[in-house]
This record gives structure tokens, sequence and C-alpha cells, in this order.
């Protein structure tokens, strides 16, 4: 078996023991609590970490962009929608002005 093969069934098998040991870990996290508050409210802080720090290091374009995904989240109250505003937004800003 050449040095190629080994190396892809290696990887392989590291990607596979690695969404396992997600699942298996993922079972034993709380379901109840404040751990688990915390955990529920780790996808939206994340979100709100990457935004801030995009703004903060942007210019007007930037704070723009923002602008319309902030009115787009008050108005639909949809994350999907609105992350889709800021993208399409930043990306109008940044190639046309």
């Amino acid at each position: 078996m050449s040095k190629a093969w080994l190396v892809i069934l290696g990887l392989t098998a590291a990607t596979f023991a690695i969404r396992l040991s997600g699942v298996l870990l993922g079972q034993r996290l709380p379901q109840h609590g404040r751990w688990a508050s915390a955990l529920r409210a780790l996808p939206g802080s994340l979100i709100v970490a990457l935004v801030s720090v995009s703004l903060l290091s942007g210019g007007p374009r930037e704070w723009a962009a923002g602008g319309f995904a902030a009115i787009a989240a008050v108005l639909t109250r949809s994350l999907l929608f609105t992350m889709g505003v800021g993208i399409v937004a930043i990306w109008v800003f940044r190639h046309y002005f």
C-alpha cells in the first residue's frame, strides 16, 4: 500500500473519531440547569462577538451593513434572514462603494 493511501486512511480514521467523540460527548452534556442555559446561549454569543469585532475594526461600509442587518433583525426576528441581509449588504458596499 502506498504512502498516500496510508495518509488517506489515517485521516479518515481521525475524522471519524472526531465526529464520534462529538456525538458521545454531546450526549453527556447537561440538559437542565445553568450549564445547559449557558451552552444554549453560546452560538448567539459567538455570532455577536464576531460581528462586534468586524464592526469595531471596520469603517463606514461595515457600519452601514451592520445597520441594514440590525433593521432586518428588528423587523423579521429571523437570524438566518438577518445574516443574509448583512452578508449581502457588506458584499454590495465593499464591491460598489
